[in-house]
């Protein structure tokens, strides 16, 4: 759910939260609970050297804006061996078939659903194998779905309707750590046996708590006050970037720097993909042409062809033989 005073955050808003299973207006003693623990979380702190930001001339508030998106890479980078040792987990469990699901509420769930949907045309994942769920369903997505963030039920339950598996991976996110909905997909993954990935931007969260890897990527306070969508949410969709980028690497889904699987769905993408083998091979446009039309246009058969010196329908083999690793199957082709 979204913020109903900041619709890029992922915190409550002035009126107060709602109860987790009703949705109705907390008591004021659960929102006076609520403003305690608002005001320990860094992306919630006021920044009162900004209090005037409003009569700065546009140029100089670009120029502060632009300064504090700069702290977000070293930001990332003070949690890369733990980034690092999350990927690894979750390309892990992919290789054995499982999913990488986010979940999230507004910004955050956001984030999570567009990383998810630039999957299949990227590495030709099935629109399956990387899921995004967020609060509120796909309606969510541009309209601020009422205490769907508040509700750890609600997670469990999106989960369930996925049937879960050992060899799944829930990343729950956050910006500020306490989402419900984060924090309760996290915890039904958990004991359903599932990788967890906990990402947010404050030390010692709920969220890193519950989940195996806690990534605590902290940016500190936000130039506008609780809008965790600027340097929190820039800080998610770099992370994301590496979990999802990095996890395919590992399952051969490039060669290279080249995207080998993606998937040429229209003519920009289908120019790329004359562009990837040409990288690859050094060919002629005839042999490319060739090789893609032996291969039904798929890039690594068509690569694998060129450069193994194979037809197409003995490059579909090798590649099944090397799990769709194309390093492997040229070896492979190489050393018969």
């Amino acid at each position: 759910m979204t913020s109903t005073t900041d619709a890029n955050t992922d915190t409550p808003g002035a009126t107060g939260p709602t109860d987790s299973n009703t949705g109705s207006t907390g008591s004021s003693e659960t929102y006076g609970e609520l403003r305690a623990q608002l005001a320990t979380l860094t992306t919630e702190a006021f920044r009162p050297e900004l209090a005037e930001i409003d009569r700065q001339s546009t140029g100089e508030i670009a120029r502060i804006m632009n300064g504090e998106d700069a702290t977000v890479p070293a930001a990332v980078a003070e949690r890369l061996p733990q980034i690092a040792a999350a990927i690894d987990a979750t390309a892990e469990r992919m290789a054995r078939g499982g999913r990488l699901i986010y979940a999230g509420a507004g910004t955050a769930g956001r984030l999570g659903v567009l990383d998810a949907s630039e999957c299949p045309p990227t590495f030709n994942t099935d629109p399956s194998e990387v899921i995004g769920l967020i609060a509120g369903g796909p309606s969510a997505m541009v309209t601020a779905v009422e205490g769907a963030e508040d509700s750890k039920e609600l997670a469990a339950a999106d989960l369930d309707g996925l049937e879960l598996s050992a060899d799944d991976t829930v990343v729950g996110i956050s910006a500020s750590g306490r989402t419900p909905y984060a924090i309760g997909a996290v915890e039904h993954a958990r004991e359903r046996g599932a990788l967890t990935i906990g990402l947010s931007c404050n030390a010692g969260s709920a969220l890193g708590t519950a989940a195996e890897h806690g990534l605590e990527v902290v940016v500190g306070p936000e130039l506008l006050t609780g809008s965790t969508r600027l340097k929190a949410g820039t800080a998610q969709k770099l992370v994301l970037n590496m979990i999802s980028t990095i996890t395919m690497i590992r399952l051969g889904k490039t060669y290279g720097n080249l995207m080998v699987d993606v998937r040429a769905s229209n003519e920009k993408l289908r120019a790329r993909s004359r562009h990837i083998v040409s990288l690859a091979t050094g060919a002629s446009d005839a042999e490319i042409e060739a090789a893609l039309a032996a291969t039904d246009g798929e890039v690594k058969n068509a690569i694998l062809v060129i450069l193994g010196q194979v037809d197409g329908p003995t490059a579909a083999v090798r590649l099944t033989e090397a799990d769709g690793h194309l390093r492997a199957a040229l070896a492979a082709v190489r050393t018969t």
